[in-house]
């Protein structure tokens, strides 16, 4: 357990900040995707 303490010190912050960054791209692209998928019956294909 003592060789994972420097690892999880040095890299956690960095971590942490990407899976917030992750968390809140994912809400974005859920609504990109949704405008793509309804884009053609807005251009009444």
């Amino acid at each position: 357990m003592e060789a994972w303490m420097p690892y999880v010190t040095e890299l956690g912050f960095p971590i942490a900040v990407t899976f917030y960054l992750l968390h809140r791209i994912e809400g974005k692209l859920d609504v990109m995707i949704n405008a793509l998928h309804h884009l053609p019956e807005k251009w009444g294909s």
